[in-house]
């Protein structure tokens, strides 16, 4: 069992970002975690004087917190569970036995039927609006069309469609009849697409003819043709007619539209399913190989999220929840879940940079958000914009700004404050697709740091380790681990029936302990600050530096677009090579006195050890699909790595990018390989 050390350093506490935001007075009276709070009091007979305890307390007896949570929060069960933790280790862990449930039915059970539950905006088709009434009669109507199909229990239904209502409605009926959903942006290239979904074997894939991309016009005709011929089991293909365009023949697989789809109505027989049944696969980023098929059950995305959503955000049905993201990114099925505590959930299909960095804040003040979520970078990139969202938006119903996707630098922290309002409560949290959720966040009723991340999230039994598997001291930065299960943690890795390839996965690392493949510092508080994958640290003779560190400096500079740094280590022991890749925001090469600043900026705000001893421009840094950097790529293309085995190109928002790097990097390792002999 894992202890948590509680050690002040008033040293090290002075070297930490200042507070930029303090709960209200009232707020833990008037917020759902107190009302959990007193109910857990009660049925535990326990006072819990404060968040610091209710969380210990979540993490040292799981099972009592997650059944009475489960019981306050009205999941609705069809079958009571026996045991709420049968299997306590990991992997393996059996959460809720006997227990049967369904999401959709959560999800459609949230809201009041006059009620607003979808908001669907696009820069392809005017706004739609979907009441909770509307949204139930919907997916009656697509869970009739896919019985028509021939779906069943247990089918995969994929879909290639972007973040619109009609996308919610046909996830919700997949779900309804126990059959399993999977979905990738239709920005992904087809290899991208096939990587994934034919580990699935999938009977019928949802689609559209195309979009529009801020000022683009991106069709997909040829697209769905390429994955019709690539997936051999599918044998239904749905188009929604959203740009207009035609769609070709598909030789030997039956053509629906959209209209005709739902042409149909039929009561909605939602089907009971165990607590781990299949909800839907979600798959890793792809840039070291072939993309992990992560499968997450129904029980542990319902508890988990009504969680996360109810007692970290706060959220219920006076709410209205929009999170920046795109169906091929975890944040949309975090996004989706808003509608199990029957808030309004806000979709936005589109360029968030078009036709300038406003277009979300505009968004928030037309739709009265309260819950706004982006990632790390867009908030930087408003920074650098000098964008005033407070100055030229009526932001009052905002109450919290979401930041994930990487570690926000604290000057993101500060800009928020300043410029989106002081009342606005910064969330910076950190998860992933492997438990499709946060496991370390924000609470309404904990203060926030600038540059980080507040705490751990209830029921999270989140620990920093050594390299010998001993729990760090706070102050001290060790790899991120989970030392207790938790229910929305993967089921099963699809066609891993032995579960050999979860365990390498998750934990070969540290035997028992879940190893997330992060670095992180805990603080004396419970507040934390991750400084970049584990995968990608830099060793500078013998000195163990995060690429966050850097990343702090770069993302905050106005200069700079992006960047990514990576060290070739010496074989012999020396300092070996840091490097940096950069893109200016210009466009243009940076000159020589830019790049004197910059090395200055990471002398002084970092170490010397920090200063790079190669900076080599780029037009643009291409990211993974989900917007995460690609260290790990670039340093093998840069010790002799064949371009097309480091990573899947068409998993990266610009291919054409990666090859110039990719070229580059050709020329550099040959280069050092002759110098070497």
């Amino acid at each position: 069992m894992c202890h948590h050390r509680r050690v002040t350093d008033p040293a090290h506490d002075e070297d930490r970002g200042e507070i930029v935001w303090n709960p209200p007075a009232g707020a833990f009276a008037t917020s759902q975690v107190s009302a959990f709070t007193g109910f857990a009091a009660t049925r535990t007979s326990r006072q819990f004087a404060s968040f610091a305890e209710l969380l210990d307390w979540s993490i040292a007896e799981p099972a009592q917190f997650w059944g009475l949570f489960a019981e306050w929060a009205g999941v609705r069960w069809r079958e009571q569970a026996s045991e709420v933790l049968a299997t306590p280790s990991m992997p393996g862990a059996s959460w809720f036995s006997g227990a049967t449930l369904n999401y959709a039915e959560q999800a459609l059970a949230g809201g009041e039927g006059d009620g607003i539950a979808l908001v669907s905006l696009s820069q392809t088709r005017e706004r739609c609006v979907l009441t909770h009434a509307q949204l139930a009669d919907e997916v009656a109507r697509c869970a009739a069309g896919l019985r028509r199909l021939g779906v069943s229990r247990g089918d995969r239904v994929v879909a290639l469609l972007p973040n619109i209502a009609e996308t919610v409605v046909a996830f919700l009926a997949t779900a309804s009849l126990g059959a399993i959903w999977s979905s990738c942006a239709p920005e992904f290239g087809t290899s991208a697409v096939l990587d994934r979904w034919k580990q699935l074997d999938p009977v019928v894939v949802l689609t559209i003819d195309g979009y529009r991309y801020g000022s683009r016009t991106v069709p997909c005709a040829s697209r769905v043709a390429e994955l019709v011929t690539g997936l051999p089991t599918l044998e239904h293909v749905v188009a929604l007619e959203y740009l207009g365009e035609p769609l070709p023949d598909l030789a030997g697989v039956a053509l629906t539209r959209w209209s005709d789809f739902r042409s149909q109505w039929a009561p909605l027989d939602i089907a009971g399913v165990p607590f781990d049944h299949p909800l839907y696969v979600l798959f890793s980023s792809g840039t070291t190989g072939i993309p992990k098929a992560i499968v997450h059950g129904h029980g542990g995305m319902v508890v988990e999220h009504l969680k996360a959503l109810r007692l970290h955000h706060d959220m219920g049905p006076d709410d209205t929840f929009m999170w920046f993201t795109t169906t091929g990114w975890m944040m949309w099925n975090y996004l989706v879940s808003g509608l199990l505590t029957g808030a309004t959930v806000v979709l936005f299909d589109g360029d968030p940079g078009h036709p300038t960095l406003d277009t979300l804040w505009s968004i928030a003040a037309d739709e009265q958000v309260s819950v706004l979520g982006v990632g790390a970078p867009f908030i930087m990139g408003c920074r650098a914009a000098g964008v005033e969202p407070a100055r030229d938006f009526d932001l009052g119903a905002l109450r919290q700004l979401g930041s994930t996707g990487s570690p926000l630098p604290a000057e993101g922290f500060r800009w928020v404050r300043d410029h989106v309002g002081s009342d606005v409560q910064l969330c910076s949290i950190s998860g992933g697709t492997d438990v499709c959720t946060a496991f370390l966040g924000s609470a309404p009723v904990v203060p926030v740091r600038a540059g980080e991340i507040s705490t751990r999230m209830l029921g999270c039994d989140v620990r920093a380790y050594d390299p010998d598997g001993h729990e760090c001291a706070p102050g001290e930065t060790g790899e991120l681990v989970i030392c207790s299960p938790m229910p929305s943690m993967p089921t099963m890795l699809w066609g891993d029936e032995s579960g050999e390839r979860l365990r390498a996965a998750y934990f070969e690392r540290f035997p028992g302990v879940w190893h997330h493949g992060d670095w992180i510092r805990f603080e004396a508080d419970g507040s934390c600050v991750i400084t970049g994958r584990s995968d990608a640290t830099l060793n500078r003779g013998g000195v163990r530096l995060g690429t966050a560190e850097f990343y702090s400096v770069t993302d905050s500079h106005p200069a700079l677009a992006d960047s990514i740094v990576v060290h070739l280590e010496d074989p012999s022991g020396g300092p070996g090579v840091l490097i940096m890749l950069i893109a200016s925001r210009s466009g243009e090469v940076l000159d020589d006195d830019a790049l004197a600043d910059l090395r200055r900026q990471l002398r002084e705000r970092l170490s010397p050890r920090h200063v790079p001893d190669l900076i080599q421009q780029f037009p643009t840094i291409p990211r993974t699909l989900t917007g995460k950097r690609i260290e790990v790529p670039v340093k093998r293309l840069l010790t002799g790595g064949d371009p097309s085995k480091v990573t899947s190109r068409e998993a990266l928002t610009d291919p054409a990018a990666f090859d110039a790097i990719a070229t580059w990097a050709a020329a550099y390792s040959q280069n050092m390989e002759q110098m070497s002999r």
